[in-house]
């Protein structure tokens, strides 16, 4: 049952990441989306809805929905510095020092209080200011020259198909140079390690890591979302398309396309 809420945790972890870099950056900045069209506000980190024209209460005073989302995320979420810097190096960039300063100047502290408290001197304490702003600087260029990219791409006629990266899924357990996969490349590799599709068959489990990731992403599409399965049931649908369906399982569960629970009655696969 522990690990059984472990992966539960990750998975709303994964999720909200996903939900955070679909939306613009004031968005992720506030905490909440705001869709024009029906016109509700909802919380990224829960999915509460907040209905314009609804009235909300709280602490006995009512509130229209514009100020009941904010009210919502504060008492129940934070704010939403907490919310972001709880999520992992490999998303934020940012160290557990890093953190634990970038805390303290919101709070207000000097130069010379954090230097105190983090045993350096005031002058170090402002070179780590004034990094941070450079960083800023730069994520923010960035996000401008790519934001201009991508909807160049979005908006051609005629996409290069086949030189798209196929998407990370959330469950990875470390992302690196093996997931760096084209739609070519991974077409390829489908074409050249699975006898058959339709029923999927699989000829060789290759150990190169490019294509194991492949075949492993191929394989899991055989699962439905949000639902669960009992092991007997995962090894006979791994069986009908590799003999050696325990490393097939092992390997899933590994590269985190599946999880399960610790005594391996349940299996589900990572969306």
């Amino acid at each position: 049952m522990f690990i059984k809420t472990i992966n539960d945790f990750w998975k709303g972890v994964y999720d909200m990441i996903d939900k955070l870099l679909r939306i613009s950056l004031d968005e992720v900045k506030t905490g909440y989306a705001y869709n024009p069209y029906n016109k509700i506000f909802t919380c990224l980190a829960c999915d509460k809805e907040f209905e314009m024209g609804e009235m909300f209460t709280f602490n006995g005073r009512f509130y229209d929905a514009s100020k009941a989302i904010l009210l919502h995320i504060e008492k129940e979420h934070g704010n939403m510095l907490n919310i972001l810097t709880s999520f992992d190096k490999k998303y934020t960039g940012i160290t557990e020092n890093q953190k634990e300063l970038l805390f303290m100047i919101y709070n207000g502290l000097s130069d010379k209080d954090i230097a105190k408290k983090t045993g350096v001197t005031a002058a170090t304490i402002r070179h780590q200011r004034f990094a941070f702003r450079e960083k800023a600087k730069q994520a923010k260029l960035y996000l401008a020259i790519f934001d201009i990219v991508e909807k160049a791409v979005s908006e051609r006629k005629t996409k290069v198909l086949e030189d798209e990266l196929v998407n990370v899924h959330s469950g990875a357990k470390m992302v690196d140079d093996r997931y760096f996969i084209s739609k070519s490349e991974e077409d390829k590799i489908v074409v050249s390690l699975f006898e058959s599709l339709q029923p999927l068959k699989l000829k060789v489990f290759s150990p190169k890591e490019k294509k194991k990731i492949v075949i492993l992403r191929k394989i899991a599409e055989q699962f439905e979302k949000d639902r669960k399965y009992s092991e007997k049931e995962v090894n006979a649908i791994l069986k009908a398309i590799y003999e050696d369906y325990a490393t097939i399982r092992r390997y899933l569960i590994e590269y985190g396309f599946m999880g399960r629970t610790n005594d391996c009655k349940e299996y589900w696969l990572n969306e």
